[in-house]
């Protein structure tokens, strides 16, 4: 900051300005994830961005992923990984290290982190924000291949009374990408799907993807190849076109479904870039994928 000149530093705060008055009181759901989660620094510059938001008045809501700390935790339980249309396929030892990985390990460490950087988080297990129904079998790669994904479900309805009661007190809710169904089993369900439907429900004016990924790419080995806006038609057509493929369904389907609910508009940046989630909220060029009705 030393070599920055004066000027500058006046300009970017005046850049900003017309952003953070037309967001203050606002309602932002932030889905983070991939191997942006796994570098320390990385975190810590994202959960200050996150108190920066609280500070001026934005109401960010955080649901984080965790699997690659999930895989890991397998790998050394001695259990395969397993992805079926972007989905892990979660068996009963898988479950429970789900649970426990993201419920007392990622997300107390990311509320401790953000009150330690001033602001001031509440965490929540998705068991209960989430309620969700077992899916039924995929189809593998191959049409002929059924497969029982396990304990995996899909969001069917939502309990936020205790998120809007921590937004209404001006802190962070963070919230774990799990959920239990009407008789109390845990269900795996896809965070950025679980996102989506909180952001809809909230009535969000901004739904954020932070990944591993610059944003949605006609080429994946090409960051030139990035799309800067794209709508729901543009999108339904690169999913035909199989340019968006694998775990990267899930997150388009979650922002579509997001928007048909009321979502003002989704982004999707990389999560790796320092302060990635200011400079996509408060400069005029951003830095991602922006997803419009």
């Amino acid at each position: 900051m030393s070599n920055i000149k004066n000027d500058v530093r006046a300009e970017v705060l005046i850049e900003a300005l017309p952003y953070i008055q037309r967001f203050r009181g606002q309602t932002f759901v932030i889905k983070y994830g991939g191997s942006a989660m796994e570098d320390d620094h990385l975190v810590d510059r994202l959960l200050r961005d996150v108190v920066f938001l609280e500070a001026v008045g934005v109401n960010p809501v955080l649901v984080h992923g965790g699997g690659k700390s999930i895989s890991n935790r397998m790998r050394a339980a001695g259990l395969k990984t397993r992805f079926v249309n972007g989905l892990r396929v979660t068996d009963e030892a898988t479950i429970q290290i789900v649970e426990d990985v993201l419920d007392q390990e990622i997300n107390p460490g990311l509320v401790q982190t953000i009150n330690g950087f001033g602001g001031k988080a509440v965490g929540f297990s998705g068991r209960d924000v989430c309620i969700a129904e077992k899916l039924p079998p995929q189809h593998g790669h191959g049409k002929s291949e059924i497969i029982d994904l396990g304990f995996v479900g899909k969001v069917v309805s939502l309990r936020l009374d205790g998120i809007r009661e921590v937004l209404a007190d001006e802190k962070v809710p963070v919230v774990s990408p799990i959920a239990c169904d009407i008789d109390g089993v845990t269900l795996n369900v896809n965070a950025d799907i679980a996102a989506g439907s909180i952001a809809g429900a909230l009535g969000a004016s901004k739904m954020i993807y932070l990944s591993d990924v610059p944003g949605i790419m006609r080429d994946v080995n090409d960051r030139e190849s990035l799309i800067p806006s794209v709508n729901r038609s543009m999108v339904e057509k690169l999913v035909a076109d199989e340019i968006i493929e694998g775990g990267m369904i899930p997150k388009v389907e979650s922002a579509i479904q997001a928007l048909g609910e009321g979502v003002g508009k989704v982004h999707f940046i990389d999560g790796r870039i320092p302060h990635a989630l200011l400079l996509e909220i408060f400069t005029n060029s951003g830095i991602g994928t922006e997803v419009l009705p």
